[in-house]
């Protein structure tokens, strides 16, 4: 089991974590993910490699935990003037940017990482975040929106399973037609 934290922590613990996450993307843009080892990790951000294997147990769990922040939302999601246009474009946007190389990199970092689930629990909560922002400020104009688990279901499930094992053929229009589908089953309105 991980000795990683579950929580963000302060003071010199989150210096530690900070100057190590950043060796790790340092690194791995430097010399590519092959060539990373805890040792390597640990000598860039200035601690020992013991610090590294009691906090995250192995070269695998950090890579996780670093994927993880680096999916965390840097912005709310536009707002467009409506449902169907906000979502469609926050969408496409979560495609386009979960789709990359890099992207499918950090997914598969953080469930390959995450021996107890809490690293994909923590994504789905980023995704979930997000749709809620989405709907709540549908519902403060007035619309009527579906409940965020089901735009969960209906939006970000199909995207995700699609980029993780069918990318091929996989592009805006269908996240536009999940969308669709999602509206259009609510009767929510929009463009």
């Amino acid at each position: 089991m991980s000795s990683r934290q579950g929580v963000r922590p302060g003071g010199r613990s989150a210096r530690v974590q900070a100057s190590v996450h950043t060796a790790v993307r340092e690194l791995m843009e430097d010399r590519g993910r092959e060539a990373l080892t805890v040792p390597l990790v640990a000598q860039r951000a200035g601690v020992t490699p013991s610090t590294v294997y009691r906090r995250w147990g192995t070269l695998q769990e950090l890579l996780s935990d670093v994927a993880v922040e680096r999916l965390r939302p840097d912005t709310e999601p536009e707002d467009h003037g409506d449902l169907r246009s906000d979502l469609t474009a926050w969408a496409e946007q979560f495609l386009d940017e979960m789709s990359s190389a890099s992207g499918r990199a950090y997914i598969r970092d953080a469930l390959l990482g995450d021996p107890d689930g809490d690293n994909a629990g923590q994504c789905s909560a980023y995704a979930a975040e997000q749709i809620n922002v989405i709907l709540a400020r549908a519902r403060d104009r007035g619309e009527n929106t579906p409940d965020v688990e089901t735009a969960m279901d209906r939006v970000v499930a199909p995207l995700m399973y699609r980029i993780l094992f069918r990318p091929a053929g996989l592009d805006a229009a269908y996240a536009r037609r999940l969308v669709a589908g999602l509206v259009g089953v609510r009767g929510t309105g929009g463009r």
